[in-house]
């Protein structure tokens, strides 16, 4: 595993994000293609390798319907599909890598802020955190299949110290390797819980604050298997850094610091792709050093604005980065935090 001091590492983050933002600045850029008197524009974002195609209309919907709120996640199952969560009736929406909407399931789950896909005994899952289900489970964790039927439920458990049911406010949930279940209370008092397969509460860690080890919004969760061990990776939103944590709960360090409010965290090989709420993706190298910046948004006032009207955002920049997940062949989707919805396909330029 890689050690840096956060010295070091607030030093070598400063300098790749001067030279980053000094090339990513020329961005949006347009390559015009020339047939006759037409023009074919291409938008695209990032740099060097890590350049990208905006894929204009990816997910769109039939007219006449509205995604509802994008206040949640991307995911991926074996065969390629696609997973989007809204915060309406339309559930968790399933596309084609194209981009067709082929059906939308779970829609007895309106608000699924996080999934996680898994594999287990050759059967598929998702992981999820919901935050609106029916009115008497809110705030629970939903193992599901592919199809949107549930497996297991998880509440706030009660041997965890809860008192009243709005100190258990969910955010991200994961599989660990051995089958356990943490899952992050990152509106609440930011806690992570760890729960055997069965549902069965084990222990919690972390809390509240800003000290090395604590937490300000645990937001996002992601199994990090890029070192010697695998080990839990915590967007801590309001600290603005990336925290990891072993699997028996134990602070291990501060990964990187000065995000703009880390949500999600995505996984290409030794690259960790992580969207930011003020208007941001960022790509970090196995020593978590920025290496590309995807859809910086220089109007500071679209930052984290869930009112905005979507078509006021420009093509290649994002206003509030949420949900964030990356497939094989290093393709980015993202769903922005929006009240209407909005979800960008961008297609990695191979030149």
């Amino acid at each position: 595993m890689t050690h840096h001091s956060n010295q070091n590492s607030r030093r070598a983050f400063i300098a790749a994000a001067c030279t980053t933002a000094a090339v990513a600045s020329v961005t949006p850029a347009f390559a015009r293609s020339s047939a006759g008197d037409n023009f074919a524009q291409t938008v695209m974002t990032g740099n060097g390798e890590w350049t990208y195609e905006v894929m204009p209309g990816w997910g769109a919907l039939t007219e006449g319907t509205a995604f509802g709120g994008t206040h949640g996640a991307v995911a991926q199952d074996n065969a390629g599909n696609i997973y989007v969560s809204t915060q309406s009736q339309t559930g968790i929406l399933v596309y084609s890598r194209e981009g067709r909407l082929l059906k939308s399931i779970a829609h007895e789950f309106p608000e699924v802020h996080s999934m996680v896909h898994a594999e287990e005994g050759g059967k598929e899952y998702f992981y999820t955190t919901v935050q609106k289900g029916t009115p008497e489970e809110n705030w629970l964790f939903v193992k599901m299949r592919t199809d949107g039927t549930p497996v297991l439920k998880i509440t706030a458990p009660v041997e965890a110290g809860f008192k009243t049911p709005n100190e258990w406010r969910i955010t991200a949930a994961l599989p660990a390797p051995d089958g356990s279940i943490f899952i992050a209370n990152g509106y609440g008092d930011s806690r992570i819980f760890r729960f055997d397969r069965s549902g069965n509460f084990l222990k919690s860690y972390s809390g509240k604050g800003s000290d090395p080890g604590l937490l300000n919004c645990s937001h996002g969760l992601a199994l990090d298997t890029r070192y010697n061990q695998p080990l839990l990776l915590v967007c801590d939103r309001e600290n603005r850094r990336l925290c990891h944590f072993d699997l028996d709960g134990k602070y291990v360090r501060t990964v990187t610091e000065h995000l703009r409010r880390p949500c999600q965290v995505s996984f290409y090989g030794d690259y960790a792709i992580v969207s930011e709420l003020e208007g941001r993706a960022v790509i970090l190298d196995l020593d978590n050093v920025p290496v590309a910046f995807l859809g910086d948004n220089p109007q500071k006032k679209q930052w984290a604005n869930y009112d905005l009207d979507p078509a006021m955002i420009a093509p290649a920049t994002f206003s509030a980065a949420h949900g964030c997940f990356v497939d094989r062949e290093a393709n980015v989707y993202i769903s922005d935090w929006n009240h209407i919805g909005r979800v960008n396909r961008l297609r990695r330029f191979l030149g």
